[in-house]
């Protein structure tokens, strides 16, 4: 008999590491458990494709997060697991005071979060979520943070990268069957937010309020040919029962001599009876030439406006190479590369919901200060390496805008500093922006060449409320393409993108040296 599973513990509050929760109860033996800390989350690196890695991420994953969060607290029933994990000496690993006062206290309640909006543009070294509570209860809360904010920011991000190559034409996810178990869920929801306009995933459609999409698979054509009927059959049974939403899938025999014949007989009949054909769906070959080919056939039918979707193994770079090669070939068969282009459809699978060539964004949750001897202390980790020394301290996080309202950089000062309102309107001066860990590298902007400031964290949760509008799909689309819109053609390009700029002001980059020379002495 199968042990039922028990996805209400595992997917509750101990949906964490066991590090987490043996450093809790230290803090707690110690006496340090409820003093106040902050925590920062951020990435430092662009997901790697190989050959093209990105220019800028899309951030995702907080609503559900949140929701997770605000719906987790330590149960009966997870003190009980806790309370007999055993020490390889067999004794008891979690002591009762600790577990008594997560029965009591084990909950986020008194937590105050900050964060960027979903579907906004984020780089590395800046913080995208910022949390402020007990040491003990954030310490807890960094790993499912880090889980599920991570993961959708990555597929946001390739779906926002295949998007823009497929020069906005429709896109749908089609990885479901590909996904990594149940995070097909969370992944189908950050493809929503990145660039996809619809899901095969029927379930997650549904709970997100947007049609599902898909075809037919070539088994359908198989059990017709099986049973000693015809390609054409099969279509036309389609066609009987789904008229106003029929897309066949033509290359499950001969793409050009029998699939695209086939379902033109079949728009044929569709089209006698009043209806309007949707489409026809090509998942081998060289998609590239047999869109041209199919384009050309259909035209001659009289079906011009009946969609093409491509399918099989595709992302970003055969999506361009898929284009390019229509610019050049198409007008050799008379068709217009232009037209054609407008009439596809990626169907994009696998290399969307694992994001191909990178299959995980290297986000982290750093302590950047906390409560000691009655106040308040920036902290900082010392690393071999420059680029992993944390920017210490309460921040602010700011976009700074040129002349041209396009997003010149990002920049991190101290939570007390001033100076970014001032900045406006100025028709002289100077301001020095230092690399966020590189003491090598400065950039003096001038203040004339500044005409908008904004400031990109807000809060999301309060003395255990939330105080935040979560936005819809629909708006987090909306401000993903206005960030497109005004991020710069270099950062966005596919291939060796231009660097954006990550700074830090002067104060932070002072405070950080010192921290620095403070710990090595």
């Amino acid at each position: 008999m199968l042990k039922k599973f028990d996805q209400e513990t595992s997917e509750g509050i101990l949906f964490t590491d066991q590090y987490q929760l043996v450093m809790a109860q230290l803090y707690f033996k110690l006496g340090l458990h409820e003093k106040k800390a902050q925590f920062d989350h951020f990435f430092r690196n662009y997901p790697d494709y190989g050959s093209h890695k990105a220019g800028y991420c899309i951030n995702a994953g907080l609503e559900w997060f949140i929701d997770w969060m605000m719906n987790s607290s330590f149960m009966k029933k997870d003190i009980e697991y806790m309370h007999n994990h055993k020490t390889q000496n067999g004794e008891k690993l979690f002591h009762t005071d600790f577990l008594n006062w997560l029965l009591k206290d084990g909950n986020f309640g008194s937590v105050h979060i900050k964060a960027v909006h979903e579907g906004r543009v984020v780089h590395p070294n800046t913080p995208i979520t910022t949390v402020l509570g007990s040491l003990a209860i954030a310490q807890i809360l960094e790993t499912s943070l880090l889980n599920q904010l991570n993961f959708q920011t990555l597929i946001a991000t390739k779906a926002s990268r295949i998007k823009e190559t497929g020069k906005g034409q429709p896109l749908i996810d089609f990885g479901l069957r590909r996904a990594q178990d149940r995070a097909a869920n969370a992944g189908a929801r950050a493809a929503l937010i990145g660039g996809a306009d619809f899901t095969s995933n029927v379930g997650i459609s549904y709970l997100l309020g947007y049609p599902p999409k898909g075809t037919h698979a070539h088994s359908l054509v198989q059990v017709f040919l099986a049973s000693g009927s015809t390609e054409e059959d099969a279509f036309t049974a389609f066609a009987d029962l789904y008229p106003d939403d029929c897309i066949l899938l033509v290359d499950t025999i001969d793409t050009l001599n029998s699939g695209i014949p086939n379902a033109i007989k079949v728009f044929e009949k569709l089209k006698k009876k009043g209806h309007r054909p949707a489409g026809i769906r090509l998942d081998s070959g060289d998609l590239a030439y047999l869109s041209i080919m199919a384009a050309k056939m259909l035209d001659k039918a009289g079906f011009d406006d009946v969609k093409i979707v491509l399918s099989n193994e595709l992302d970003e770079l055969n999506i361009l190479q898929i284009i390019t090669q229509l610019t050049y070939e198409a007008p050799k068969h008379n068709v217009d590369p232009d037209k054609l282009i407008k009439r596809l459809i990626y169907g994009v699978g696998t290399k969307l919901i694992t994001s191909s060539g990178d299959g995980a964004l290297g986000g982290v949750y750093k302590l950047v200060g906390m409560e000691a001897d009655g106040t308040w202390k920036p902290a900082i980790k010392i690393s071999e390496s420059n680029e992993k020394i944390p920017n210490p301290g309460r921040k602010c996080l700011w976009r700074l805008y040129d002349q041209n309202n396009k997003a010149t950089a990002d920049l991190l000062t101290l939570e007390d500093e001033e100076i970014p309102a001032g900045w406006l309107n100025k028709t002289q001066g100077k301001i020095m922006l230092h690399h966020s860990w590189d003491h090598t590298k400065t950039r003096i902007l001038q203040t004339s060449d500044c005409k908008e400031i904004e400031q990109l964290q807000v809060d999301v949760i309060k003395d255990g409320k939330i105080v935040y509008d979560f936005p819809s799909i629909e708006e987090m689309r909306k401000k993903r393409d206005s960030e497109l819109e005004r991020l710069d053609p270099g950062v966005k390009r596919l291939i060796n993108p231009h660097l954006y700029h990550v700074s830090i002001s002067q104060k932070l980059w002072e405070l950080k040296q010192e921290l620095i020379k403070s710990i090595k002495g």
